[in-house]
């Protein structure tokens, strides 16, 4: 009797252990509003383009991915009973900024209407942009690093661009200088991951610039690992398989020509110290410098274009340090060979994706998209900006680019890349 005894007893002690452990990890998990797909909380998915055999195969859930699929939908169910409970009504955001928004007034923002209605062609449109990546990914033509790695080959560290809505089921991979800042604002909007005054903001042009760059106010896909453990890519791709997700893209040279303008011909403390000093060491045989950025542009001391062009082409750069975020190449940001992006904007026609994909995403009534600015670095200003960088130079740094230019359809310079 006493064996049977102690067993029923190992068992309840078990018992209780488990239902404690599973107590703590969910509101560690809950806490973390961890939404998936439920009856109540569904969003938009867009079609897949149809692929050959596509209808013949059928995809089976593994036992753990049913275990969480029910385990984290219920607690969903509650959180978005409670949200509904509580929620304000949306709130439509105005067409002017407020009086605070100073820097977008000096950036010269155009405050005209954009509402730009959704063509015939502009479903064509997508459906192309998305072919073509996949395609140039399938193509054993195309050749560049970490085209062949696997999802589970990318490093956690490399997946801090991948920002996550579990509200409406959402993930953006932020590229900069591709109108980065304001899709940061829609984000932070949609997952109400920042509170102004006890509320969520409604309106994006309220959100500050300070903090829409602050990275512990969004939730991205590298932070998994803190908050889930051995569990973390097993969630990253349930969320990849269920929730939409969406990039902005833009010309490459033009992209690099906009980050120079940005970091180099403004003064910044930050890039000046990390960047320009070495630069204008290594480039421009500059040996003592001011210990400030106000002090060097005061004395005529700046990166010129032809020095920026000579450190990305440097062999000995990035084995120093990855490229910087402003410049590094979209397929390393984003992982397009890796991840199926059901939408693919562009800046250069950023109002009519921008009003697309809130549509698509049924959250066009609640605010729109920030509108865009006049003094946008133009692709007709290529020309001017590569007149003085040596042919040789220009048809390298294609070559270290070509992959992005490639696989999001931009034609390839030809009249940058010969005599």
């Amino acid at each position: 009797m006493t064996k049977p005894r102690l067993f029923r007893l190992w068992l309840v002690l078990g018992s209780v252990l488990m239902i404690l452990l599973i107590i703590v990890y969910w509101d560690n998990v809950s806490t973390a509003h961890f939404y998936l797909h439920t009856s109540l909380s569904r969003p938009h998915v867009l079609e897949p383009l149809p692929t050959p055999g596509q209808g013949e195969e059928k995809e089976f859930t593994s036992d753990v991915d049913e275990f969480l699929d029910k385990l984290l939908s219920s607690g969903a169910k509650q959180n978005d009973l409670a949200r509904k409970k509580t929620e304000k009504p949306q709130v439509l955001a105005s067409g002017k900024p407020a009086l605070s928004h100073m820097e977008e007034s000096v950036r010269g923002y155009d405050w005209s209407p954009h509402d730009a209605q959704q063509s015939p062609d502009q479903g064509q449109q997508q459906a192309e942009r998305r072919s073509v990546l996949r395609d140039f990914c399938a193509n054993s033509s195309l050749v560049f690093p970490t085209k062949e790695r696997s999802f589970d080959d990318i490093p956690n560290y490399e997946l801090n661009h991948l920002i996550v809505d579990d509200r409406h089921g959402v993930i953006y991979c932020y590229v900069p200088k591709v109108a980065c800042t304001n899709w940061k604002r829609v984000m932070i909007v949609l997952s109400e991951s920042l509170l102004d005054g006890g509320a969520p903001y409604r309106d994006p042009l309220d959100i500050p610039r300070e903090h829409v760059h602050n990275t512990s106010t969004h939730l991205t896909f590298n932070k998994f690992w803190r908050r889930y453990g051995k569990f973390s890519r097993h969630l990253m791709k349930i969320k990849l398989k269920k929730y939409t997700k969406f990039l902005f893209v833009r010309d490459p040279f033009v992209r690099l020509i906009s980050a120079f303008r940005s970091k180099f011909e403004l003064e910044n403390e930050e890039f000046y110290r990390k960047f320009a000093v070495p630069m204008l060491r290594l480039y421009a045989n500059h040996t003592s410098l001011p210990a400030s950025v106000s002090e060097a542009f005061s004395a005529g001391l700046k990166v010129s274009f032809s020095n920026f062009i000579q450190y990305l082409l440097d062999p000995h750069t990035e084995k120093l340090a990855p490229f910087n975020e402003h410049w590094r190449q979209v397929y390393r940001l984003c992982h397009p060979c890796q991840i199926d992006y059901d939408f693919v904007g562009k800046l250069e026609t950023l109002d009519e994706d921008a009003a697309q994909l809130l549509r698509l995403l049924k959250v066009d009534t609640q605010f729109h998209f920030p509108p865009s600015y006049r003094n946008r670095t133009a692709s007709s200003w290529e020309e001017d900006w590569f007149a003085k960088i040596p042919l040789a130079w220009r048809q390298q740094l294609y070559r270290l680019y070509e992959a992005d230019f490639v696989l999001f359809g931009y034609p390839k310079p030809e009249n940058l890349l010969r005599d």
